[in-house]
């Protein structure tokens, strides 16, 4: 029999060199790494975007007696009741061609879901705030992922308006391909005030009280129960400096086509408003996001 080698039997014993992971990720503390990376980390974040907006629109329909069919209930009568007042009582007419009920829901999608996000984003913060305190991630996932339950709730409303299209036979034009771009300015022109709103309110609690104010007022500042052609010529561009006014315009431009045509002086004014705020509103944010978890 054979005798096997001493060193033989020193490498049979001995354990194998642990193999590196086939995906190892290496953790670096850098300073200002994460302000050079916050964009990139959105992107990186995208599935806690995902779990928050689907948590929200879980959340506000869960155990209601309606639904769904409350985010085209609220907007509805509110519709008949400014058709009443503005319509029936006032004497706004429509303009012609365009039934006045389609003139006011089609004011009322775009500023409902303007509405919605700077309600729903203002207080988000301090709603999470045990997630943003105990975690690093970009905080301005959390106001942003409210703008989802807006969007559930405009294409609940949308239908309601196919339904009134057919209700009195109007055919819209091909500028209806259109909407998809308002719906994202709305969205845009929310985020800007929305984050500072909520900056805001992280440090000083009592703008929850003022966010319905503004939005009750800003109703009536809106074109939404009269068409914004209804303003005197020498003040309607600094009208439509507002910019929620560029996107209810631009909403019913692509709903009812020449019977309400945009006047774009003021529209690309009302862009330029937009992306100010945006940018403003983004730049507030992340100067005071490094101390949300210690004000919170």
């Amino acid at each position: 029999m054979t005798a096997v080698p001493t060193e033989t039997k020193a490498a049979i014993r001995a354990p194998a060199p642990a193999r590196p992971p086939a995906h190892r990720r290496t953790l670096v503390l850098e300073r200002g790494r994460a302000d050079r990376r916050y964009w990139l980390d959105l992107w990186t974040y995208r599935e806690l975007f995902a779990i928050l907006a689907w948590r929200d629109v879980a959340v506000r329909y869960k155990q209601t007696v309606v639904g769904v069919a409350w985010a085209a209930l609220r907007p509805f009568l509110t519709m008949v009741i400014m058709t009443v007042v503005f319509h029936v009582v006032a004497k706004v007419k429509a303009p012609p061609g365009a039934p006045y009920a389609i003139l006011v829901f089609a004011g009322l999608l775009p500023w409902t879901l303007f509405s919605t996000i700077l309600s729903e984003a203002s207080g988000s913060l301090v709603a999470n705030a045990n997630l943003v305190g105990k975690v690093y991630f970009p905080r301005i996932i959390i106001p942003a992922s409210t703008a989802l339950v807006a969007l559930v709730d405009f294409a609940v409303a949308l239908a309601i308006l196919v339904a009134m299209m057919v209700w009195y036979r109007f055919v819209p034009s091909w500028r209806l391909l259109l909407i998809p771009g308002f719906v994202v300015l709305g969205v845009l022109a929310s985020l800007g005030p929305a984050l500072f709103v909520t900056a805001l309110n992280v440090k000083y609690r009592d703008f929850r009280y003022i966010i319905p104010f503004i939005i009750q007022f800003g109703l009536y500042l809106a074109p939404v129960g009269y068409s914004s052609s209804v303003i005197p010529a020498a003040w309607r561009f600094w009208y439509s400096l507002n910019p929620v006014v560029g996107v209810i315009d631009g909403f019913r431009w692509c709903v009812l086509g020449g019977s309400s045509p945009l006047y774009l002086p003021g529209f690309f004014g009302s862009l330029a408003v937009v992306a100010l705020l945006l940018v403003l509103g983004v730049a507030y944010f992340r100067r005071t996001e490094r101390t949300f978890a210690d004000l919170i």
